[in-house]
C-alpha cells in the first residue's frame, strides 16, 4: 500500500468517473423497466387479440420476465459494486492509499469485509425487483399451471 498525499483534483476526478458508472447503471435499470412494461403490454395485447393459445401467452410472459429480471438484477448488482467502490475510494484516498488508482473494475475485491456479499440472486430478490417482476412471474406460472391441469384433466 502506497501512502502518498492524493490531491483533491485526483480524488474528485476518480469519484466522478465512478459516479458516472453508478449513474449509467441506474439509467440502464430504469430504461430496462420501461422496456419490460412496454414489451409485455404490447405483446400480450397482440397475442390476446390474435386469439393465441393461453399456453403461448403464459410461456411468453414467463420467459420475458425471467430475462428482464436477470438483466435488471445484473445492473443493480453492478451499481451496488460501484457504490461500494465509491465509498472505499473516498476512505482510502483520504488515508493516502493510491492502490487501484483510476481502476474502474466494479468486481475488484477491495479491502472491505462488510457489504462484500455480491451474489446476483440477493439482488434479484430485492424488494424493488420482486415487486416489479414477481407479479408477472407468478401470473405466468398460474397460467402455465392452469393449462397443464386442463391438458391432463
Amino acid at each position: 500500500m502506497e501512502n502518498v498525499k492524493v490531491s483533491t483534483e485526483i480524488l474528485h476526478k476518480e469519484i466522478d468517473l465512478i459516479q458516472a458508472n453508478i449513474t449509467r447503471m441506474a439509467n440502464n435499470s430504469f430504461l430496462l423497466k420501461g422496456w419490460f412494461i412496454s414489451l409485455v403490454i404490447i405483446a400480450l395485447t397482440l397475442l390476446l387479440s390474435q386469439g393465441c393459445s393461453l399456453e403461448l401467452v403464459g410461456l411468453f410472459l414467463f420467459i420475458t420476465t425471467i430475462e428482464f429480471w436477470g438483466l435488471d438484477a445484473f445492473f443493480l448488482k453492478t451499481e451496488t459494486l460501484y457504490r461500494w467502490k465509491y465509498e472505499w475510494i473516498i476512505e482510502e484516498r483520504l488515508k493516502g492509499n493510491t492502490n487501484y488508482l483510476y481502476n474502474l473494475n466494479p468486481k475488484l475485491k477491495l479491502d472491505r469485509s462488510e457489504n462484500n456479499d455480491d451474489c446476483i440472486f440477493l439482488f434479484a430478490v430485492s424488494k424493488t425487483l420482486m415487486a416489479l417482476y414477481g407479479v408477472p412471474l407468478l401470473i405466468s406460472i398460474i397460467i402455465i399451471g392452469y393449462c397443464l391441469i386442463e391438458t391432463f384433466a
